[in-house]
């Protein structure tokens, strides 16, 4: 009888909620993947009148410019996502690099970075967001940039809280004595009993990621027209809400049923995490 891989052990351990979360992740990062085989109408194009109900040919009527709604938010989970992981990945390894480095290094350098991070802390994030974006432009590089570099503040301080924790232990004082580097001790002694938790910030991470640049682009500094973003779309088609159109609710929609998944299967790494310590 062939042994189960320790993924589908996994998997059937975990709770309901997690194995719907899971779903959801995997059905959005599908669509995203495959847009343009899967879009009705091209992501741009102009095929209707304005707002029409869904039915027909549009299953998610039409936008304020008459473009397929469901087209907008197949392609919109593309650019969303992928913007958002992206942005994600940058903040979360240049957060967790300097966070674990400082820690470990102590002295000066420690000093230095944490004065850094607390300046840029000590600014509401969306405010100095929308001065530099108003500054630099709302390129995709820049905002991807910006938005990293902001939110990597956190990650430096939670990858510091977990490193100088883990630094006082007996296996860490020994490495130091056989005379080992300190990028060495950053990645065999120090990142290895810090990823559980680094794991689960980065599922969290992302969202917040996610809802930041869905609010930069409904405030109009963040993924700009014609490109597809679901923060956007709700913006553009806002005013349909006075004729009693449901049309920004769909990808309003899309944002909380994601942001929800990621969670749900977050806490639950998270429990698990905290049973195998214990």
């Amino acid at each position: 009888m062939k042994k189960e891989s320790k993924w589908i052990k996994l998997y059937k351990a975990s709770p309901l909620s997690a194995r719907i979360g899971l779903a959801i992740i995997i059905f959005g990062l599908a669509v995203a993947l495959f847009a343009p085989l899967l879009a009705p109408y091209g992501e741009s194009e102009v095929v209707a009148d304005v707002w029409l109900s869904p039915g027909g040919e549009h299953l998610l009527g039409t936008d304020q410019l008459g473009r397929d709604m469901l087209s907008r938010i197949i392609y919109g989970a593309r650019n969303s996502i992928t913007i958002a992981f992206i942005t994600t990945l940058i903040a979360f390894f240049v957060g967790a690099f300097l966070g674990l480095t400082a820690a470990v290094t102590g002295g000066w350098l420690d000093h230095l970075l944490s004065r850094i991070v607390d300046i840029f802390m000590a600014f509401p994030t969306l405010i100095l967001a929308l001065m530099i974006l108003s500054v630099l432009g709302t390129s995709v590089p820049v905002l991807i940039v910006v938005v990293a570099l902001l939110d990597a503040t956190r990650v430096f301080r939670l990858a510091r809280a977990l490193a100088m924790d883990i630094a006082i232990m007996e296996y860490v004082d020994a490495a130091r004595l056989r005379g080992e580097k300190t990028l060495y001790i950053v990645r065999r002694e120090i990142l290895p009993n810090a990823l559980p938790a680094l794991i689960a910030e980065f599922g969290l991470r992302f969202c917040f990621i996610f809802l930041f640049i869905s609010s930069l682009s409904f405030l109009g500094l963040g993924i700009q027209p014609p490109t597809a973003d679901w923060g956007s779309m709700v913006r553009e088609n806002s005013g349909a809400i006075n004729f009693g159109i449901l049309t920004p609710l769909y990808p309003a929609g899309a944002i909380a049923v994601l942001t929800v998944s990621i969670n749900m299967v977050v806490d639950w790494f998270l429990h698990r995490s905290a049973q195998i310590r214990a």
